[in-house]
């Protein structure tokens, strides 16, 4: 992360947004029930509770104990319980074993928040907005990041539940065609890429450098459920073609017959299950839920590919950051609006790029611990771009990358197709 915060922080300013955001991470908790806090359907989707710790951890360990003199930890034994996968300050519990936990209480783990917001308040009082800011910030990026995570694991922890709960109370719309799909013929050249300018980015945004494309064609939107649907009924999930090896060795082991959350109801109607309960298929709305994989083996069966992540960032640079973002509440993607360009680029769905997630030319992590947040997951992994339904809107820029392994699916992730001119 550049760590870039303008030196004119004020520490009223910087407590205000400090206190919003976090504000926000307990008001996306407040439809869920206690037994909801608890629940680990997998490794990868840990229990809200330990969500809402751990980024409390991250202000503890990171601000309020090297930096707060006096301050005594909410609890010692919480240092190792809520460490993530920072090596450099000590060890950290089980992943997998998370949902295992019974203590501390989620009462326990509030009273931990409210003891590291009544430290963070007296540390910005105490003078230290401008030594401090900094850091601050890559904490509150780092409690939006989890933001997300919070919803798309109380998603995936619901969605096991046969059950089917309708956890949040929202009516998401419903019966708008979407625009037909164009392609924009975009040029090739030397262009720059990279954040640049004022204001926050994480490390892995960076150097700034050039990179030659050759001219490409972008998909006006991103590919809908019911298109997705055509490769479905088409027999896409039983044909090796469209497939890498990888790929298709993933959908034979699990059996994937369709997008995560895709299920049949009682007349054989497909319908799609949502933080909303279960909802008749949308055919208009972005199909959402693939994993890498299936985003490639769709792109294949239409004779096309996936952008790199230059060429999103390339179309993306100039565009407003605007869309159905985590401040809709609808927490699901919705049909995008007609347009003469290319849209619907940020929000609705985190977009697939066919780029591996590495370096940039210049790349150093940072020092110390904070180092370890993005450099060392430079491997095995996809690049994502845009942004989600569930991503706040002030995260998102053209220049953020997010990564995943191809064959995750629980994210809000989706398909935009590319082609060469």
């Amino acid at each position: 992360m550049a760590l870039s915060t303008s030196p004119s922080t004020s520490a009223v300013s910087l407590l205000a947004r400090y206190r919003e955001i976090r504000a926000t991470t307990e008001a996306l908790c407040r439809p869920l029930q206690v037994e909801d806090y608890v629940v680990q359907a997998m490794p990868d989707a840990s229990p809200t509770r330990w969500h809402l710790a751990h980024v409390s951890w991250f202000f503890e360990t990171f601000l309020l104990t090297p930096h707060l003199r006096g301050y005594r930890p909410f609890d010692p034994r919480y240092g190792v319980l809520f460490n993530s996968y920072y090596n450099a300050v000590g060890p950290q519990f089980s992943r997998p074993d998370r949902g295992h936990l019974s203590r501390p209480t989620v009462a326990e783990v509030f009273a931990y928040r409210a003891h590291v917001d009544r430290g963070i308040a007296a540390l910005l009082r105490n003078g230290e907005a401008a030594a401090t800011a900094a850091l601050v910030e890559l904490g509150l990026q780092h409690e939006q990041q989890h933001q997300e995570l919070i919803l798309t694991d109380v998603k995936f922890n619901l969605g096991v539940n046969p059950l089917r709960p309708r956890c949040y109370p929202v009516t998401i719309p419903t019966g708008a065609a979407a625009p037909p799909a164009e392609w924009i013929d975009l040029p090739g050249g030397v262009v720059w890429l990279g954040h640049h300018g004022a204001g926050f980015a994480f490390d892995n945004e960076g150097p700034r450098h050039r990179t030659l494309l050759q001219p490409y064609r972008l998909a006006s939107r991103p590919v809908t459920n019911g298109e997705y649907l055509g490769f479905v009924e088409d027999g896409g999930y039983r044909d090796w073609r469209w497939w890498t090896a990888e790929g298709w060795r993933v959908v034979q082991e699990r059996g994937w017959q369709a997008p995560l959350y895709w299920e049949h109801d009682e007349a054989g109607d497909w319908q799609a299950f949502t933080l909303a309960g279960p909802l008749p298929l949308d055919p208009a709305a972005p199909v959402v839920h693939v994993s890498w994989f299936e985003a490639d083996a769709y792109a294949r069966w239409r004779d096309c590919r996936l952008p790199t992540e230059a060429e999103w960032e390339h179309a993306a640079i100039d565009l407003p950051i605007a869309g159905n973002f985590q401040e809709s509440g609808l927490y699901h993607p919705v049909p995008a609006a007609p347009g003469t360009d290319v849209h619907q680029m940020f929000g609705d769905v985190w977009e697939w790029t066919q780029s591996a997630y590495a370096p940039y030319p210049g790349y150093r992590p940072l020092p110390g611990a904070v180092g370890e947040y993005n450099g060392k997951f430079m491997v095995n992994q996809l690049v994502l771009r845009g942004g989600s339904c569930a991503t706040p809107r002030a995260h998102v820029r053209a220049s953020y990358r997010n990564f995943f392994p191809p064959d995750a699916r629980w994210q809000f992730a989706g398909v935009r197709l590319a082609a060469d001119r």
